[in-house]
């Protein structure tokens, strides 16, 4: 058994001691965006230092917690918080959660996150839907000996975000009259921004959004069998475009003034993923 399994099965069986509950969806929530825990009817919840080797993060605005209940009727596993690469994490670690979600029950991996718009006509405070992805700038998750028990070598990533996922999506937000964007997401290390020289780099490549998560636990999620869908809050414009420095307080304070419209969105989409 390989060491990676082997830890993944130890935070599964911490999960298992303490919380009586299978999710249907697993929900990460991304920088700033951790407010829609409140609007969740919680079960339990379990932190994650209660997890023996779990990843904790270290950025401002990310709680580190999982919190389990309902959205609507549906079972959901919230992850308030999530660690990233740049945190000097192995990328193993990275995709843990994503993984120990999978082995919870969950179905459905939501992933969320605050992006910078590297499209033209993208505006702070925008939402987008991720309809692909590209992750060549950072390790592969699926480095080292395959864990078999996790997923085949060699996983298809033709259609990573699932297409029934992604017309709910379109459908929820043209019930509550969102304007949602749609586009390619391109993962960079961090935790620097990226330079301008890169987000002309990014364009070029076909990306439409940068940021620095998610990819990764895409490429994890689907290597598992779980659909994949991901929505980018454009929490500001990627260097080069916009003309002042960029921030992690501005990150933040974009997240809080969309979020009344992320979260409406999010509880339709989950509600309507129930019902699939």
């Amino acid at each position: 058994m390989s060491q990676v399994y082997e830890k993944l099965l130890k935070c599964y069986e911490c999960y298992k001691e303490r919380i009586d509950f299978t999710p249907k969806v697993a929900l990460v929530l991304g920088s700033g965006l951790g407010d829609f825990a409140e609007t969740i009817r919680v079960v339990d919840t379990l932190d994650y230092h209660d997890i023996e080797g779990f990843p904790v993060s270290t950025v401002p605005g990310h709680t580190g917690r999982f919190i389990f209940g309902y959205v609507g009727e549906v079972p959901v596993v919230c992850m308030q918080g999530r660690v990233h690469y740049y945190e000097g994490y192995e990328m193993s670690d990275v995709v843990l959660p994503a993984r120990l979600m999978k082995l919870m029950g969950a179905e459905v991996l939501f992933l969320t996150n605050a992006a910078g718009g590297v499209k033209q006509g993208f505006h702070a405070g925008d939402l987008m839907l991720i309809t692909g992805q590209i992750a060549s700038f950072i390790p592969s998750p699926l480095r080292g000996a395959n864990i078999d028990e996790l997923g085949v070598r060699f996983p298809d990533m033709s259609q990573i975000y699932d297409l029934d996922l992604q017309r709910i999506v379109r459908k929820a937000a043209v019930t509550l009259g969102i304007d949602m964007k749609e586009g390619t997401y391109l993962q960079f290390s961090g935790p620097q921004y990226e330079s301008p020289q890169e987000v002309t780099m990014s364009r070029t490549l076909g990306a439409d959004a940068v940021g620095m998560s998610t990819a990764c636990e895409a490429i994890a999620a689907r290597h598992m069998g779980m659909k994949v869908v991901g929505i980018s809050c454009i929490s500001n414009l990627a260097c080069g475009i916009s003309p002042t420095p960029l921030s992690h307080k501005e990150v933040q304070e974009v997240a809080d003034e969309v979020a009344p419209k992320f979260q409406a969105l999010v509880t339709e989409i989950i509600t309507q993923i129930g019902e699939m």
